[in-house]
Formats: C-alpha cells, structure tokens, sequence
C-alpha cells in the first residue's frame, strides 16, 4: 500500500485517541512513525497496525475498520480529492459504478496502485447488491464506512449494508476475496433530484398526479407524448420545447439514423485502437495503428486471448465474465510472446477502454487509448503523440500528467527532506540532552545556565555546609600491583555507587582525583539538613564500598570517610574547563578529618558532632587526636542512623537489595549495581525536612522520626551548626552511654595514631590490634541496642 493509507491510519489515532495512543501502537507494531505519501510500503505493515489497534483498544476489527473507512473518506477530502468525488456521479448507485474509473485516473500518479474492484447491481425493489472484489483478505469491512460516509455527505441519505455473500471468486486469477453487500438506501431526507434528473428514475413509475415538481403541460399531454409514426420529426420537436422558455422532457429518447454514415476505412482511422470481437473471442476488426502494434491483428479469424490479457479487471478472459464488469475500465496488455522481435527490449503496451456490448451483431466493442502515463513512456515504447488520434485526450493527459508527476516528484521530495530534517532535529534534541547531562553533571544546573546565557558567575559565599572527603586505603599499594585497567574498572564501580547516593541524598558531587570522592551539602542550595544529608550519604558509602572488590585482596576494598562543617565560599574558576570549586579551612579541615580517619570509619569533626547530636545518629567519641596544622582536636565516629533503614540510605526497595527479617532486625544483602542511567530510573529519594517534595516511600520501608517542619530562611542562616539540645530523653541516655563504651576504643586509636605513614596507610599488625579492638566495640554496641530497639 502506498503511505497515503498508512498515513491517513495515524491521523485517525490520533485525532480519536490521542499521540500516545498512536505511539504505543506504533511500538507494539513495530514500524515507523512516519510515512511518505507516495511511497509504497508493505501490506504487513497495514495489517499490523489494524491487528494492533484491535488488541490495544480491545474492540473487533470489523469496529476498526468501518471508523478507518468513514475516516478514510473524510481524509481524502481534506487531502484535495473533495471536487473530485462530489462531480462523479449524481446519486450513490451511479458513484459505485464509477468506482473502478476512478480508481483508474488515480493509477496516473499512483502507478503501483493495486486498487479493489466494484461491481454494482440494481434490484426490483430499489436495493443494490455491491460486489466487491480484492486481493487483500479482511479489509472488507472498510467498504460500508466508505459508502455510507458518502451517502450521507454526498447524497443526504443514510444506508444499511449487511454481507449476503463472501466467497474466493473462481473467475478471477488467483485467490481473491469476494464480498457481496445489500445495500439499503433511505432516501426520505435525500430527494435531491436536482443533481441529476436520472436519480428520479424511480419517480418517474409513480401516478403523475403524485409528481407536484413537474411541469403542468406534462401533467396533461404525458400520456399522448410519443414518437408516433404518423407524427413529423419537427413536430415532436415543437411539442417538447416552448421556443424561448421551454423545457426538455426528461424522458429523453433519441434519433438514430437509417443507416451508419461513415465508411470502414474512417473509421478505422478514426478509432486506431478500437477491437471488435465477439463471443468466440474471435476479432472482427481492429483499428489501424493496433495493427501496426500488433501485426497479428490482420490475420483473418484469430482469439483476442491469444494476443492479450487482461490486467483490470482481473477475470478470465471470457465474454461472460466480461459483460458481468461491463461498467469497469477495461485495461488489455500484449503478450509479449506475440509481439514483432523489434518489441521484445520494450515495455509492453497497454491499453485502457470501455467494453461495449452489440446485441444487434452479437459482438463486443472495446473502444481503447493506449494507456501511458508520461512521455519516457511513449518514447519507451517507441511511439510518437501522433499515433494518438487528434480527438483522443490521451494527448492532454500525457502531457498534463507529465507535469503532474513532476509535482508528484518534488512534493515527494520534500517529503522526505522534511523527514530527514525531522530525524535530524530529533538527535539533534537528544545530543543537546546529553551535552547539557554532562554540563550539569559537571557544574551546577543554576550556574551552567548562567554559562550558557554568557553571563558572569560570581562567587558566593555559605555561611554553613558540610563537606565529605573519601578515598581508598592502602590505594597505593593496589595502583603498584595492579593493571591500570583494573584500577579503572574498581573506580568505576565504585564511583557509579557513590554517584547514585548524590541522587538519593541531593547532595552536590564537587569532584574526584585519583581515589579521592569530595562531596558537599548545603552547596549550591542552601539547605538546614546539610549535615545529616552528608552523614546519610557517608553511610551508604561505607555499605557501597563493601560491594566494590579490591582486585589484590579479591575482598572489599576500605575507604576512610571524614566530615566537617562550616563557612566556604563557592565559585566557578577556569575558562576551557570551568570548574565549581570551594575555597576555605572548612575545606583543609573536612580533608583532614579524611587522612586521620581509620578504614571504614566516618570521621567526624566537632562542628558535625554539634549538629548531629540530637537526630537519630548513632555517634562514638573518638577523643582528643592531634589534627595537623589544627592542634589538638575532639573527634567523633558515626555509626549508623537508627531512624532509617539501611534501603532508605541506600535508596532502592527491600526486593532491589534482598533485604530480609531476622529476629526483629533487617539484614541487608547487597546486590550487583546496574548501569546508572538504569539505577537512576527506580532510585527513591530520602525524604528530609526540607524536601521541596517529598516522595511517597514503599510501604515496606519504616518511615523516619517525625519532625516539625522548618520555616525556610536565607541562606546565611540555613542549617545552624549549633543546634538547640532538644530531643527526646530516650536518645540522649542513648548517645551518652555510646560514647561511654566509645572510650576504650577511642583511646585505643589515639594511642596508636602514630603508626599511621604519610599516606594514611596502616600496618599490618597495628591493623589487626585496631580491627579486635572495634570488634569488641562493636558487639557492645550492638548488644545494647538490640535492647534499645
């Protein structure tokens, strides 16, 4: 089928359904989204978006197709066929029969067309019986949207069609569908008799008397108005026609001559393609530049059959099934087998005509052109526009189609232009996506639209943040007896990781070098949860990294976490590759709080303590530890969040991370991470105070702590990190009896502080004594809280 059907398909969708309608089909169909118009594409293609549409609007297809075929008619009017259809007949029985005609003229643009057939016939009682024929299975059910559709705009009538018969017509070549409808006009809205005066046929068989429209002189004289012999020629005339205002009669009956005044030879000439045969088949007569074509043509007594076939309609050649498409355009092709040797490198000549049936001689007249669509036709078969008769618009269609296949080539050709610029602005949409992806994975979004617009961004300062530095322990040792790509392929792990938890958290990734991971909260935004953002982030860190294998040990790798808050000023530098950059001893000091840490410890600075301390933060006292270039410095371990579970920091669901309930505890299995752009898809945000909206959580997953909700301020007094010391007597009696079982191991550390190198590597038997002594730490703690909990 050509484009123009699979187009005006998508047209209905989504006019009646909508475009996502239209999308979904065209997915589940699998094509494409547009469609040239006089492009010819695969009759599968049609039929599966039928077959779609049924399923995916759950109705029959015979509902489809009858809404297609009203559609259909409708867009073919909108298209600039309207004139077109309402000048080709004057009531619905004549616009059947000149179906096929019009079929016929469309296949001068429409070369490839492979158009149904019609056959109409008129009952006793005003029905009709539409036949209707196809190479398609199943498309049948078009035909009664189309008609009625037509009888209703064309004809002001409504009709009823129901299948009498459906069978493969044995006539025809090949398997072809066969419909017989029973049409039912209802013409009491659609008296429009004055289109044309044949639609009162059935009128004309009513008493006179019920016929008010007509003229009074016919009321009187209809009865004696005949063509009697006794009677002249001009006297009939003067009875019909009043000279100056008269009226014909409309029962029209013409004069023909005594005999047939032209001679053989004239018309021969007259007619050069015209076949005369009769039942046999047998040719009578043929025109004269036939003959010239087809020298058989001049041998006494030879079959039509033998020399041609029939194209369209597609019946066996004989006279009966000939007579049955006695209203349908005859298209007749050479058999090349037949043909003079000069023919046998040409294209074979068609021709198209009327089949008209001579009961007088018993013979069948086939009045013909050659049928050629452009003048690379005519000179391909080597004919010239002078063997077309002078009265023959073959001539003027040539040459009038010649201009209009031009049309046709440069309306095509600016249909695939605008397809192509089409495609181009959709990747060229998508390349901007991805360019501005990684702009804003780069910069802030505020700050790379304020690059992009041309405008200078000046550098701000936050009164409070908190800022997160990470790296991998002993990573200089790994780099040493590793491959590079294997140093590559760990980072990468790890980093996707880390790069989902900014997402879960809305914390703002500053930047990574080498093993180093720097984080910051409150910064671009300004926010007040800046600190437990962070400290949520560093836990889901620390449960990230054991799913991260280091590729000497072949078991997790160990990262240190350290964290501080404080004042920073932010600001972009550089001009090739800008940078959002923080400046500031809160900087050196979170960096600090980092290379002083111990593996798989989150280290924390005072000020985080400070603000940490009356949430639902698990926190140990480290003690007093020489800082470098800072003194001597209180810090603190963070242990775990006891409002949230482990899924919520991680932001992913109970199933996503195989977690499970063990003795009133939730265990966490970690699982394999995907792509990102995957795991960004189903990642679940945690839900925080000031949350511009807070999503819905699972109903698996145990909800935080509520807390009153936060008046916004500016940004010089978001997230005080001197919170006020109220909470709940459970959690302080908490944290208090923490950092007493946190003494021993805090001390512990201090004492063995100095075993630490200059790249925060420690060793191995120094590690060991560290790792038994948080073991034993760490079954305190957990024993106590299980009481708690």
């Amino acid at each position: 089928m050509y484009g123009f059907i699979n187009t005006c398909l998508k047209s209905m969708v989504v006019e009646e359904f909508g475009e996502e309608t239209w999308v979904k089909l065209r997915d589940e169909a699998g094509v494409q989204d547009t469609f040239l118009t006089y492009e010819v594409y695969k009759d599968e293609i049609s039929m599966q978006l039928v077959s779609k549409a049924c399923k995916l609007l759950g109705v029959k297809p015979e509902v489809v197709l009858r809404q297609f075929g009203e559609y259909f008619f409708e867009f073919c009017k909108r298209s600039g066929y309207d004139h077109m259809l309402r000048t080709l007949a004057g009531n619905l029985f004549e616009f059947t029969e000149n179906l096929d005609a019009l079929h016929s003229y469309l296949a001068l643009s429409y070369k490839e067309m492979n158009a149904p057939s019609f056959r109409v016939e008129r009952n006793p009682d005003g029905t009709m019986l539409l036949h209707y024929y196809s190479d398609r299975r199943g498309l049948c059910h078009i035909v009664p949207g189309i008609i009625g559709a037509v009888a209703k705009d064309f004809f002001n009538s409504e009709i009823t069609m129901e299948i009498v018969n459906q069978l493969e017509e044995l006539e025809r070549t090949g398997k072809k569908e066969h419909v017989v409808f029973l049409v039912t006009q209802w013409p009491a809205v659609a008296a429009r008799t004055s289109r044309t005066e044949s639609f009162t046929r059935t009128q004309s068989l009513q008493p006179s008397a019920k016929r008010r429209d007509a003229p009074e002189p016919l009321h009187r004289n209809r009865s004696s108005i005949n063509f009697s012999a006794h009677r002249s020629h001009w006297e009939t005339i003067r009875g019909l026609v009043r000279l100056g205002k008269g009226k014909l009669l409309r029962g029209f009956q013409p004069v023909y001559p005594a005999a047939l005044n032209i001679d053989l030879k004239t018309f021969c000439h007259a007619f050069p393609f015209h076949i005369v045969f009769d039942e046999q088949l047998v040719v009578h007569q043929a025109g004269v530049n036939l003959q010239k074509i087809v020298p058989g043509l001049q041998t006494m007594s030879i079959h039509l059959d033998l020399y041609f076939s029939i194209v369209h309609p597609e019946v066996t050649f004989t006279i009966s099934s000939i007579r049955k498409f006695i209203n349908s355009h005859f298209v007749l092709q050479t058999r090349r087998d037949m043909m003079p040797e000069a023919w046998k490198g040409r294209p074979m000549l068609q021709l198209r005509g009327q089949m008209i049936w001579m009961p007088s001689l018993d013979c069948m007249l086939y009045q013909a052109s050659p049928l050629l669509r452009s003048l690379q036709e005519l000179e391909e078969r080597d004919m010239h526009i002078s063997d077309i008769a002078p009265h023959d618009v073959t001539r003027d269609l040539i040459l009038l189609n010649q201009q209009r296949l031009a049309e046709m080539e440069l309306s095509s050709q600016l249909e695939r232009k605008k397809e192509e610029l089409r495609l181009l602005s959709q990747h060229l949409e998508e390349e901007r996506r991805k360019t501005e992806n990684l702009l804003y994975a780069m910069l802030p979004k505020h700050v790379a639209n304020q690059l992009k617009e041309g405008k200078a961004v000046e550098a701000g300062e936050f009164k409070e943040c908190t800022i997160l530095f990470s790296d991998v322990v002993t990573f200089t040792n790994i780099c040493s007896l590793c491959e590079p790509i294997q140093i590559v392929l760990m980072l990468n792990s790890m980093y996707l990781r880390f790069d989902r938890l900014t997402t879960v958290h809305n914390v703002y990734k500053v930047e990574t070098i080498g093993d180093a991971y720097m984080v910051v909260g409150g910064v671009p935004i300004p926010v007040s949860s800046h600190a437990e953002r962070v400290a949520n982030f560093a836990l889901g860190m620390i449960l990230a990294a054991r799913e991260v294998i280091n590729p000497v040990t072949g078991g997790p790798i160990q990262i240190r976490v350290g964290l501080h808050s404080g004042p920073v000023l932010a600001g972009v530098v550089g001009e090739k590759m800008p940078r959002y950059c923080l400046f500031g001893d809160t900087v050196n000091t979170a960096s600090r709080m980092e290379s002083h840490g111990l593996p798989d410890k989150i280290h924390l600075s005072p000020t985080v303590y400070r603000a940490l301390r009356n949430k639902t933060f698990v926190i140990q006292k480290r003690g007093e530890i020489e800082v470098k270039g800072k003194g001597r410095m209180t810090t603190y371990f963070l242990e775990r969040n006891v409002g949230v579970s482990e899924q919520q920091i991680m932001g992913v669901s109970d199933r996503a991370t195989g977690a499970r309930q063990q003795d009133g505890q939730m265990s966490f299995q970690p699982v394999a991470v995907r792509t990102q752009h995957t795991d960004d898809l189903c990642l679940i945000p945690m839900k925080y105070e000031d949350s511009p909206s807070e999503p819905l959580l699972p109903s698996h997953m145990s909800e935080p702590q509520s807390r009153p909700a936060i008046k916004p301020r500016d940004s010089e007094s978001y997230g005080s990190l001197h919170t006020d010391d109220q909470s709940q007597n459970g959690d302080l009696d908490q944290l208090k009896h923490t950092e007493r079982v946190g003494q021993t191991g805090a001390k512990f550390t201090e004492k063995h502080m100095g075993g630490l190198g200059s790249d925060g590597q420690v060793n191995p038997e120094e590690q060991r004594l560290i790792e038994g002594a948080q073991k034993n730490q760490s079954k305190l703690t957990r024993t106590k809280f299980c009481v708690v909990l």
